[in-house]
C-alpha cells in the first residue's frame, strides 16, 4: 500500500478543501466528539451495530458524571466510501471542532479518515477495523483497541493445525485448503497474511481465490474449490458476498470438511438468518467476541447484552457493538486519566493504560504499543450450533464444544 508522507498529505488537502467556517466552541461542561461509520450503504448493518456499542459506552459514561465534569456529546458522520470518510473527517475536525473521533468498523475507511486527524493532531480512537497498516504509518495520534487482520489470519491457520485437522483425525498437512476473500483492502490484507502463515506451517493451500464483495454470482468460485477438493474453506467477506456463497454453496452440492470466516458477515444474525440455521449449521468464525461466551473470561458481557436489548429492543446483532462498547470505554478511561483533550496528553494517558487479558467485556487486555495498537486483543474462535454463534476457543472462554462438518446432517 501506497504511504503518503505528511508534508504532501497536507498539501493535497488545503488545495482540494476550502477553508472552513470557524463555529463557537461547544458550550462549557460538554466535550464533543465525532462518531464516524458507514451508517447507510452495502456495509451499513455492521456499521450502525458498531456505532450502537459506542453509543452505550457513552450513556453509561454520561450516567457516571461524564468525563471529567463534562457531559459527552456526539456528532455522528457517515461514511460510505473512502472519499466521504474523508469529507466528514475534515468537517468533524473543522467545522464541528471535535475532540476526538471515534469509528470507524472498515479499513479502508479508516485509513482514509486518519490521514485528515493526523494532520489536524485530533485523537482517532478506532474500534473495530482490522486492517494492520492503520497503526503502522507512523501516526502519533491514531489508537486502536481492537485485533488486527493479521491477528485474525494468524488464529485462522492456528485453527486449522490445533482445532480442525485434530477433529477430523487428519495430518493438518494432508488438508486442502482453499482460501477465498472479497478483493477489498479487508480481504486483500487478511487472505495475504493467510497465505503467508500457511506457508509458515506447512500447509497445503490448493487455490487462492478474489471476487468482488458485489457479485452477484460466486459459482465461479465455488466451482474451481469443488473442482481442487478443499476440505476447508478460509473466507474473509462481509454479509452479502457471506450469504450468496452458502446458498450457491448448496446449489452446488459442494460441502467441505469446515468453512472458516473472518468476522464479517460470519458474525450476524442477520446473515444466519438469510442463509438459514440449518445450512449455516457449524461454519466457524474467527472474530471479536460474541456473546456466547464464558462470562468468567469476558466480565460485563451479560450486563452489556442486557443493556442493549433495554435499549435496542433487540438481541445484540453482533460482536462489534461489544468491541466498540469495550474500546470506547477503555479511550474515555485515558482522556479522564489525562484530565484533558489536548492531544499530547491523551496519546501519553493511551501509552500509560494496562489492563490484564480477561478484565474487560471482551476477554481482552489493554496495553498499547508506540504506534498505538492494542497488544492484548486475541480474537477468538466460534462456531454456529443450533442457529446461534458459540465460543468453541480458547478453553477458559467455550461454552460449547467444536463440530465437525457444515450443514445440517
Amino acid at each position: 500500500m501506497k504511504m503518503f508522507a505528511r508534508a504532501a498529505l497536507a498539501a493535497a488537502m488545503l488545495a482540494a478543501v476550502p477553508l472552513a467556517v470557524a463555529q463557537p466552541a461547544a458550550a462549557q461542561g460538554t466535550v464533543k466528539f465525532g462518531a464516524l461509520y458507514p451508517f447507510s450503504g452495502t456495509l451499513a448493518l455492521l456499521g450502525d451495530e458498531s456505532f450502537r456499542g459506542f453509543e452505550l459506552a457513552v450513556e453509561e459514561r454520561n450516567a457516571a458524571g461524564g468525563l471529567n465534569g463534562q457531559k459527552i456529546e456526539f456528532i455522528k458522520g457517515d461514511a460510505v466510501d473512502p472519499n466521504q470518510a474523508v469529507g466528514e473527517a475534515r468537517r468533524l475536525t473543522s467545522v464541528d471542532k471535535v475532540s476526538a473521533i471515534f469509528g470507524t468498523y472498515s479499513s479502508s475507511l479508516s485509513l482514509a479518515a486518519t490521514q485528515v486527524t493526523e494532520l489536524a493532531n485530533v485523537p482517532y480512537f478506532e474500534l473495530g477495523a482490522i486492517s494492520d497498516p492503520i497503526t503502522e504509518r507512523g501516526f502519533k495520534y491514531v489508537f486502536r483497541t481492537n485485533a488486527t487482520a493479521r491477528d485474525f489470519a494468524n488464529r485462522m491457520v492456528d485453527s486449522i493445525i490445533e482445532a480442525i485437522a485434530p477433529a477430523l483425525n487428519a495430518k493438518p498437512g494432508d488438508l486442502k485448503i482453499g482460501i477465498i476473500h472479497e478483493d477489498s483492502l479487508y480481504g486483500q490484507t487478511v487472505s495475504g497474511y493467510q497465505k503467508s502463515r500457511a506457508k509458515e506451517k506447512g500447509l497445503n493451500v490448493v487455490e487462492v481465490l478474489p471476487y468482488s464483495a458485489k457479485s452477484v454470482d460466486l459459482t465461479p468460485v465455488i466451482l474451481r474449490l469443488k473442482s481442487a477438493g478443499a476440505d476447508v474453506v478460509l473466507q474473509t467477506s462481509y454479509q452479502n458476498d457471506t450469504v450468496l456463497f452458502f446458498r450457491q454453496m448448496k446449489d452446488q452440492g459442494y460441502k467441505p470438511k469446515a468453512v472458516m470466516g473472518a468476522g464479517g458477515g460470519y458474525s450476524t444474525r442477520d446473515t444466519m438468518q438469510a442463509v438459514g440455521a440449518e445450512n449455516m449449521e457449524g461454519a466457524l468464525d474467527v472474530d471479536f467476541t460474541q456473546y456466547n461466551t464464558n462470562p468468567k473470561a469476558a466480565p460485563g458481557i451479560t450486563e452489556f447484552a442486557a443493556k442493549y436489548k433495554a435499549k435496542y429492543g433487540i438481541e445484540p446483532r453482533s460482536g462489534h457493538s461489544l468491541a466498540n462498547y469495550m474500546g470506547a470505554k477503555v479511550f474515555f478511561d485515558a482522556i479522564a486519566s489525562a484530565k484533558s483533550t489536548d492531544a499530547d496528553k491523551v496519546r501519553a494517558a493511551v501509552l500509560a493504560v494496562d489492563i490484564p487479558v480477561g478484565q474487560t467485556a471482551t476477554g481482552w487486555g489493554a496495553k498499547f504499543s508506540e504506534q498505538g495498537q492494542n497488544t492484548r486483543a486475541v480474537p477468538f474462535l466460534m462456531q454456529w450450533q443450533g442457529g446461534n454463534l458459540v465460543t468453541v476457543f480458547p478453553a477458559d472462554a467455550a461454552v460449547a464444544k467444536m463440530k465437525t462438518g457444515i450443514g445440517a446432517n
